[in-house]
């Protein structure tokens, strides 16, 4: 695999005990302690009202991570090509949705089968952020940070464009949940951009690698990045931080991970 190369100008969070992209990245720098505490989805106040009401976690968790990267790069979120990428999608949309059909009156909302497809996220980007550029939106199950890290850093090589890509899960009510336990909402985005224009934070490099995946040294952490698929970017994170140069590796398929080289900018 040729190497893919791109420049991080600005990054988004939010998940447990990260409530944005500064807070976060004072925990996993060591100057903060981390503190577990339940995901807290804003509302999402860039959508007219009549669509705010409808959206669903994965909506508002996508929204936030993507205006707080986007913000913090000073990008233009009209022309900027985005990839969206999730493990599965809204489940708590879904669950209604199958509440519904197992019911004697299976009469379904319009809404539901509206926000039950696995670009929803990416649908309603365009309207909060008058998005016009392509998106794509990819689901490789507990692989999806990866799937959708290369896929941004592709398009960034080939088309010599900047990029937006969102990684995001968020829980499943039961009985889903016995099926597919994923404790929280986590969500990560980056403006990748093809050469170092200011402000770029860190310069990125990545590959495929039989080696195995970097594990967090702090428990909780640690057992955020194995429960919640995006939260598998936690390494790389902790590492743009740091502002430390140096290779991670990331969880991807099972026989092969990614290899990211990370330089800070500055």
């Amino acid at each position: 695999m040729t190497p893919l190369t791109a420049y991080i100008q600005g990054i988004g969070v939010l998940g447990p005990g990260f409530a944005d992209w500064p807070s976060a990245a004072a925990i996993l720098s060591g100057a903060a302690p981390y503190l577990a505490a339940a995901t807290v989805l804003p509302p999402p106040l860039s959508l007219p009202p009549p669509e705010r009401r409808r959206t669903g976690p994965v909506v508002k968790l996508a929204l936030a991570i993507g205006f707080e990267a986007t913000t913090r790069a000073g990008a233009d979120r009209n022309t900027l090509a985005s990839v969206f990428s999730s493990s599965g999608g809204d489940g708590f949309n879904c669950h209604e949705i199958c509440q519904v059909l197992a019911s004697s009156d299976r009469q379904l909302s319009p809404t539901r089968f509206h926000n039950s497809v696995h670009n929803v996220a990416a649908g309603y980007w365009s309207i909060a952020a008058a998005a016009t550029a392509s998106a794509n939106v990819l689901c490789a199950y507990d692989a999806s940070f990866g799937a959708g890290l290369l896929e941004a850093l592709t398009q960034v090589a080939v088309e010599r464009i900047p990029v937006l890509l969102l990684a995001y899960d968020t829980q499943y009510p039961e009985p889903l949940n016995g099926k597919r336990p994923i404790p929280d909402a986590f969500g990560a985005a980056f403006v990748l951009a093809p050469d170092a224009r200011s402000p770029a934070l860190a310069k990125l490099t990545a590959m495929l690698t039989d080696s195995g995946a970097e594990c967090m040294s702090e428990p909780l952490l640690e057992k955020m990045r194995t429960s919640i698929p995006a939260a598998r970017s936690l390494p790389m994170l902790s590492r743009l931080a740091r502002r430390e140069s140096g290779r991670v590796v990331l969880d991807y398929l099972r026989h092969a991970r990614l290899a990211v080289e990370v330089e800070p900018c500055s």
